[in-house]
């Protein structure tokens, strides 16, 4: 009888043919199932079971090869993906969907420094459902409440909120919570060793990833981390790039300035040495500034001037001049004037007067300067040096008129005739005291108004001193104190004195209008001008020469008058109603008359002497004129003095 064949060699036959077709996996238990129901024995059976088990597990490292290749080709294609110079947001936008993909996460984001390096700040986010994400900043390093998730390894969990690692109320469970995640996986972007932010996938089911999963996302995690970083020096190139362009620019913007001011300059200088004429000048550096100006004289005179230039009200401008002045640098107006002053060393020549037709630069102002400059050597050259010695002549002139020790007079005036005044014409000495005391700009006014004047003007003795033409010292202290109190924007306090008509008697004024300012200072009325006749009797007593004529004539000459030319007693009858305590009836007793006839005369004295004349101040002038007239009279009789009638 001949040997029956096993039944074993057929169906391991049959597990390899199942294997080679990639049959599913319930084929091979069908396998094992159909071969029990055939009878074969038990170790037949176990053989086959065994033989499926390792066909399984073929087929699993089959799938998993196949697998692991898939991923190595999606992380290739990821690596072609970044390798393109994308700007850091792209970059981590296809960082994150690549991951999203690759692991079949519900959310990815990505983390990055923020700007403070101990937090993170989630810069790119897919698959969220809350906008907490995209604002999330979140604690970096081991002590931080989600450090595992921030470290410089890959940490995950299957349930974050589950996981006892992790404390409650936390700003990374906050987003968990508000997008209903459970499991989350985080590797380190990085390039090199020093991991420099955080690649997040997460599930809203619980989920326990494979080493195959997290050794995946590490990987993607280096390929971003080196997109990311280069993505960075290409932002940091292109800032440099940019800013070197901008650098660039500037750069030859300059040198191209640099080459108009040399051009200028030269031209401008070509003109002066060829003898050019100041309009000539003023029109070649109105071409050169494209706009219209005016070169005026140290006095406010008009040289020349190139364009219709129009100007605000006197005022600002001669303002604006002395800032000028003071800061040796152009002033700028509210409504866009440029006043700028013209100088040669310490001498003040003028100002020149620009208005731009384009928004001022610093090389409109570097430009501006070189025609200052050009104009101020072409005064020089015309007629500077002549100007410059008369203006000297003036200040030496001016400080010997008001030293002490005595000049001599034929010299003195031989002096001020070679300069054009003439001082036995009558002249006021005004003292200005500026609040503050004296800057750098009250000279420069002083000197251009006394030119204006015909006069003298200059700093002395730390005052301001003008010698003026004109006979009457309160109007020329009026004068002055309207014209420079708004020039200065402060309070100022003018003295004056005079007239006099001799170079000796200029010190005694220069004195006396001194003596004035001093005793307005005394009595509390700065901010104001006046002269000593205008003070009273106490200018009376600050005056040199004592005026007790002026005085007198002043204060009650009218009455004195009525009663020379009428022969009546108005004097006499006003110096008893004030002897009486200003009772008309006890005056009318006094005088032996009735009280209507003082009554009368009172009202003619206040026709003479205006409405005002019974005011305290007014009247103690007048009882001091009264008493004084009376000693005077009583001085140039001969013979004992009358007796004063009752």
């Amino acid at each position: 009888m001949a040997q029956q064949q096993p039944a074993t060699g057929p169906n391991a036959f049959a597990v390899l043919e199942l294997l080679a077709s990639e049959a599913p996996a319930d084929r091979f238990d069908s396998l094992v199932s159909q071969a029990r129901d055939a009878g074969l024995s038990e170790a037949d059976v176990a053989q086959l079971e065994n033989a499926r088990r390792l066909a399984l597990r073929v087929q699993s490292q089959l799938d998993r090869r196949q697998q692991r290749e898939a991923d190595l080709s999606a992380l290739v294609d990821t690596a072609r993906e970044l390798a393109a110079p994308y700007d850091l947001d792209t970059v981590l936008r296809i960082g994150i969907r690549r991951a999203r993909l690759l692991l079949g996460t519900d959310l990815a984001c990505a983390g990055l420094p923020g700007d403070e390096r101990e937090t993170l700040r989630v810069r790119a986010c897919e698959g969220n459902i809350s906008a907490l994400p995209l604002e999330l900043r979140l604690p970096r390093g081991p002590g931080a409440d989600h450090g595992a998730l921030t470290g410089p390894a890959p940490a995950w969990t299957p349930d974050y909120l589950a996981d006892t690692r992790f404390r409650d109320g936390d700003a990374f469970g906050e987003m968990v919570r508000a997008e209903g995640l459970r499991a989350v996986l985080a590797v380190p972007l990085s390039h090199g060793r020093d991991p420099f932010g955080t690649l997040y996938v997460a599930d809203r089911d619980v989920r326990h990833f494979t080493t195959d999963e997290i050794s995946l996302l590490t990987s993607l995690g280096d390929l971003v981390g080196a997109a990311v970083e280069r993505a960075l020096l290409l932002e940091r190139a292109a800032a440099e790039v940019a800013a070197l362009e901008r650098y660039a620019a500037r750069t030859e913007a300059g040198l191209r300035e640099l080459r108009e001011t040399g051009d200028l300059q030269d031209q401008l200088l070509d003109r002066v040495l060829r003898g050019g004429s100041l309009p000539a000048l003023a029109e070649e550096a109105s071409h050169c500034l494209a706009g219209p100006l005016r070169v005026h004289a140290a006095d406010g005179t008009l040289l020349a001037g190139a364009g219709e230039l129009s100007e605000p009200g006197g005022t600002d401008v001669a303002a604006a001049t002395l800032d000028a002045c003071a800061a040796r640098e152009p002033v700028e107006l509210d409504d866009g004037l440029q006043v700028a002053p013209v100088f040669a060393g310490d001498d003040y020549l003028g100002r020149l007067l620009f208005r731009p037709t384009a928004p001022v630069t610093d090389h409109t102002r570097r430009l501006l300067g070189l025609v200052t400059q050009a104009v101020a050597v072409l005064l020089t050259l015309q007629n500077g040096r002549s100007a410059a010695l008369a203006d000297q002549g003036r200040d030496e002139l001016l400080g010997d008129l008001l030293a002490a020790a005595g000049r001599p007079v034929p010299h003195l005036e031989k002096r001020a005739r070679r300069l054009g005044l003439d001082l036995h014409r009558p002249h006021v000495v005004a003292v200005v005291h500026p609040e503050n005391g004296v800057r750098d700009k009250e000279p420069v006014w002083a000197v251009s108004y006394a030119h204006r004047r015909s006069g003298l003007g200059n700093t002395h003795e730390g005052h301001i001193v003008l010698l003026l033409p004109g006979e009457d010292a309160g109007a020329v202290a009026r004068e002055v104190f309207d014209e420079l109190s708004p020039l200065l924007r402060k309070a100022v306090t003018v003295g004056a004195a005079g007239p006099v008509s001799s170079p000796e008697s200029v010190h005694r004024a220069f004195l006396e209008a001194r003596r004035c300012l001093a005793a307005m200072s005394a009595l509390g009325i700065t901010g104001r001008s006046a002269s000593a006749r205008e003070l009273g009797f106490l200018g009376l007593l600050l005056s040199e020469k004592h005026d007790v004529e002026g005085f007198i004539e002043s204060a009650v000459g009218p009455v004195l008058d009525y009663d020379r030319q009428r022969l009546t007693e108005l004097a006499r009858t006003l110096e008893v109603y004030f002897e009486a305590g200003g009772s008309p009836t006890h005056a009318a007793k006094r005088l032996h008359v009735h009280p209507n006839t003082v009554a009368r005369r009172l009202e003619r004295i206040g026709e003479l002497l205006g409405a005002d004349w019974q005011q305290a101040d007014r009247s103690l002038e007048i009882q001091v004129a009264l008493r004084l007239s009376r000693l005077r009279h009583v001085l140039r009789v001969p013979g004992p003095p009358p007796a004063v009638r009752e």
